[in-house]
């Protein structure tokens, strides 16, 4: 596609990968080789179109992200969040299900976090959230990760590497611990309406996400009694800030 030209006419997103710029010291890879590494890398390990697919697309903002700082060199700041609305937008016009469009962005609005999770010091919490935003796809977005690897220094591609794979004891530690990956809040919408005899608005949203963050954060077990007894305890503070949002509208 890319030796017939095909690429500037179907998927301009990238062609736009091409090229290599270099300022004083600091230059930066050419995303379109490198990108077509990670495919190759990918392919080894899972025949699942969805990943290939991620793989292809995961660095597509860089062109548009790109900026060059004296200090550290050239950057590509936010370039996984705004990748991942590109790819949305692609994703329809290329006609792919929404299943996929979806499975696609979220690992590619995720394909940063493990990398910074390798590092010292991170709390079981961030571990948590990762698990959460991942869900079943927490493997898939590991082995991106991986093959997103594609240094020529066999030194630093087994450093990273190693990280990752402390990364993945973390995450594995964690889950067996705490059940994050097919999260079901422990509290449901309905037993919230019920004790606090609210009807389904807002306030159930609210309380909802505050057992969900306690969770996360490690503040309480992910377990009914524990989220029972967190909601008896907070429920007040929103019921009265809803009552006072009610009363000012």
């Amino acid at each position: 596609m890319d030796e017939t030209g095909i690429f500037k006419v179907i998927l301009p997103e990238i062609e736009k990968l091409k090229g290599v710029e270099q300022i004083g010291k600091h230059r930066h890879k050419d995303v379109f080789d490198h990108t077509l590494k990670v495919v190759d890398n990918i392919a080894q390990v899972s025949k699942d179109p969805r990943l290939l697919i991620t793989a292809l697309f995961h660095d597509i903002a860089k062109p548009a992200t790109k900026a060059y700082v004296p200090s550290v060199g050239w950057t590509f700041h936010g370039h996984e969040e705004v990748g991942a609305r590109i790819f949305e937008r692609l994703g329809k016009r290329l006609r792919l299900s929404n299943d996929t469009i979806q499975y696609v962005s979220k690992l590619i609005r995720l394909h940063l976090r493990p990398i910074s999770l390798s590092e010292e010091g991170v709390t079981d919490s961030a571990i948590r959230r990762l698990i959460f935003k991942a869900g079943n796809d927490i493997d898939d977005l590991i082995s991106l990760c991986r093959a997103d690897i594609t240094s020529g220094n066999p030194k630093r591609v087994k450093q990273h590497l190693g990280n990752f794979d402390w990364v993945v004891e973390r995450i594995q530690k964690v889950e067996a611990k705490d059940h994050i990956r097919e999260f079901q809040p422990p509290v449901r919408g309905d037993e919230i309406m019920r004790v606090c005899g609210i009807p389904p608005g807002p306030s159930v949203g609210n309380i909802k996400n505050a057992i969900q963050d306690a969770i996360l954060n490690g503040d309480i077990p992910n377990e009914h009694e524990a989220a029972y007894e967190y909601m008896l305890k907070i429920k007040d503070r929103y019921l009265s800030r809803s009552r006072r949002n009610h009363q000012s509208g």
